[in-house]
């Protein structure tokens, strides 16, 4: 599969990034909360990292290594945010996110993680997804929980961040499970 596909929910189109997105990207990822729940976004978001960012996406997903996603609003085509997957020899793959604060708490995340998620297992035949949140950021964790991933544990002062360590919770999900209609809710 030589190039990624677009995906589609009730209310979002999930398509690569493009170049024209990167005022948005870095606006909405430039925000200090949208920053502050990820283990390595930048702060401050400066000129020029969501266009580096951004022109890696394409072959990144022809080498099989990861595929990234815009979660683009139907109908306006605004830009809320990304959904991607770090992929790993064609067997696993971590899930990752992140919303522009504007639309937290909508369920887009949700609604784009089981768009993702029935890509990875249906259409790349991925055997298992995994994610790891902050301990301190309960939102993230519920959004996994409601794609039907299990808590596997913690990892306590795993990641050091803004010069702090912090505890990760792991979640994941096989696709024997995802098979046997273990479905997001």
């Amino acid at each position: 599969m030589l190039k990624q596909p677009e995906l589609s929910t009730e209310r979002l189109l999930l398509r690569p990034f493009q170049l024209e997105d990167s005022a948005a990207v870095q606006r909405l990822a430039g925000a200090w909360e949208v920053a502050d729940t990820t283990a390595n976004m930048p702060h401050p978001y400066e000129d020029g990292m969501a266009e580096a960012w951004i022109a890696g996406h394409a072959e990144a997903f022809k080498a099989g290594e990861e595929m990234t996603y815009a979660m683009v609003l139907k109908g306006s085509g605004e830009l809320l945010g990304a959904m991607g997957m770090v992929l790993d020899r064609g067997f696993l793959g971590e899930l990752g996110y992140w919303v522009g604060l504007p639309y937290w708490g909508r369920g887009y995340c949700t609604e784009a993680g089981r768009a993702v998620l029935t890509f990875a297992f249906d259409g790349l035949g991925l055997q298992r997804v995994f994610a790891r949140v902050f301990r301190r950021n309960p939102a993230s964790a519920r959004v996994l929980e409601k794609l039907g991933m299990d808590y596997e544990g913690t990892q306590r002062q795993q990641v050091l961040r803004w010069g702090r360590p912090e505890d990760i919770i792991l979640y994941g999900l096989l696709r024997a499970d995802w098979e046997r209609g273990r479905k997001p809710l």
